[in-house]
């Protein structure tokens, strides 16, 4: 089953139960300091679920399909990122919503339905968590759903409890899991992998070897029921709620992975198109089954313009490099969407480190000219139906990817050289780039340090990690307050650079801990 057709089933479904279909809402919140980005469903209705605004039209039941962004804050996944199979920058969340209307009993008898019938996976690969102290879940799942005791587990607070804050709504939540290694075509153990999770053959297992399993990945969660009941007071007393409500996630990606019969969320339909433009645009084939880089001639432009990563014609690929275009794309393309631009300060410059990314990958794959540019149209292509705002704003959003990637590759260029220059002054018997070289590199030429690790490590190199770290504390002790006014590029203090990442990480408190999925 296709992204689209599981958003539009969704949707429609939700309605039909009397839900009314809200638009997602802009990834900058509005009003709301406590957070970077919108980072899961209910955002748009947090004041609503605090109860100081009654809902939109009176509608108490409520579906959407949310556009949301980790990447800055508490919640920030970037430098997973292309690394593992379900990490992302942007994502979409399903979600159903009760603003004291319904509770338990039909948020599971909905999911439940969904799940079943709509998306058609079968009872046997399905397995749910309660609260261990939840009995009444526990019970509706087993009258519901036909479950036994051996499929509903108990866990605690750290997975099963959700609070929008230290005070406040609050209340357990049930999860609903698939067994991966019955649904996905290309599931396999990790090496060495060994206990009762690993038994195929099973259908029970015990709580043990369940966690052990979602731990491992072969029990993936896609959906998430909160059931807002409490009021938690300053003491930590909780106080039940007049009129309890229910919030769920479901990420889009997961769902559409599992349908699929894959394990990578970047092997589904979401994403393929972006790799395939990422393929046209390098001329190096994505290897989806490579667990080692490989070597590949990279496509030439503009007389032969190519990075200096280039040898001989051939370049070594790491099929992340793919993984991280394409998911930063998207994420590039909704944010300048929804009227986030490049800056220096908090979300906009979150924005211009994932752009920065996006350009070392491509320079990593020989490209010397704006690559992200490409890919972002593909973006606009596959999702300006759902997501209008993308072909409204196509020409602002070609423009603004293509100067900020020219901007980058002309620093990168310039510490491309420097590097160049730098490595060989280094012996065989002292093959590290000092603290001193690499703070340097950073200073002058805005050079991110994880890409120098990466050119270094290309070399048999090491970075003098703590060296650069002392580098850059003694230019914060000389520099503190001209830091805070310098703007980043070539000639940036570094501090200026770092300084500001820290603001954006730590401007907002994401203090919604619930993201629909870790």
């Amino acid at each position: 089953m296709h992204a689209s057709d599981i958003r539009a089933r969704f949707l429609a479904y939700f309605e039909r139960q009397g839900h009314v279909v809200r638009p997602s809402s802009s990834l900058g919140p509005a009003d709301d300091p406590t957070l970077l980005f919108t980072n899961a469903g209910m955002v748009q209705f947090k004041r609503v679920f605090l109860g100081q605004v009654e809902p939109p039209d009176g509608r108490r039941r409520a579906t959407t399909a949310q556009k949301c962004v980790r990447a800055g804050g508490k919640h920030n996944d970037l430098e997973q990122v292309g690394h593992t199979a379900r990490h992302h920058t942007f994502f979409e969340m399903l979600g159903n919503f009760s603003f004291g209307d319904y509770f338990k009993r039909d948020a599971i008898r909905f999911a439940w339905e969904f799940v079943t019938e709509e998306l058609g996976i079968e009872k046997r690969h399905l397995r749910v968590t309660v609260h261990h102290t939840d009995d009444e879940a526990r019970a509706l799942w087993r009258e519901i759903a036909d479950l036994p005791d051996s499929r509903i587990y108990g866990l605690g607070d750290k997975d099963n409890f959700w609070q929008m804050a230290d005070t406040g709504p609050c209340g357990p939540c049930t999860e609903i899991y698939v067994d991966l290694a019955a649904l996905a075509a290309d599931w396999r153990f990790s090496e060495g992998a060994s206990g009762e999770w690993t038994d195929t053959s099973r259908a029970e297992f015990s709580l043990d070897a369940f966690v052990e399993g979602a731990e491992a990945g072969r029990f993936l969660e896609i959906w998430n029921l909160v059931f807002m009941q409490y009021d938690r007071q300053p003491d930590g007393k909780l106080e039940p709620l007049p009129r309890p409500s229910v919030d769920t996630g479901a990420g889009l990606e997961r769902i559409a992975a599992v349908l699929q019969g894959v394990t990578n969320n970047f092997h589904t339909d979401v994403f393929t198109p972006l790799i395939r433009a990422a393929e046209q645009v390098t001329g190096i084939r994505y290897d989806r089954n490579a667990i080692a880089p490989y070597e590949a001639t990279p496509r030439a432009t503009r007389a032969g313009a190519r990075s200096s990563v280039v040898k001989n014609g051939r370049v070594l690929v790491d099929p992340a490099a793919f993984r991280v275009l394409a998911d930063h794309a998207r994420a590039v393309a909704f944010l300048l969407a929804d009227g986030v631009l490049p800056s220096n300060e908090g979300r906009g410059y979150v924005l211009r480190r994932i752009l920065r990314r996006g350009v070392r990958y491509a320079w990593l794959l020989g490209r010397a000219e704006p690559t992200l540019v490409a890919i972002v149209g593909e973006v606009i292509d596959s999702m300006g139906d759902v997501y209008p705002e993308l072909r409204a704003k196509a020409k602002h959003i070609a423009q603004a990817t293509r100067a900020e990637e020219e901007r980058f590759l002309a620093t990168i260029d310039a510490g491309m050289s420097r590097f160049e220059e730098l490595a060989p002054t280094h012996t065989t018997q002292e093959r590290t780039i000092s603290g001193e070289d690499a703070f340097r590199l950073y200073d002058t030429f805005g050079f991110p340090i994880d890409l120098t690790e990466l050119m270094a490590r290309e070399r048999g190199y090491t970075v003098d990690i703590p060296g650069f770290e002392r580098a850059l504390e003694a230019q914060r002790t000389q520099s503190k307050e001209e830091r805070k006014t310098r703007k980043l590029g070539v000639g940036t203090d570094a501090l200026a650079d770092l300084a500001q990442w820290e603001r954006a990480q730590e401007g907002a408190t994401d203090e919604i801990r619930f993201v629909g999925y870790d």
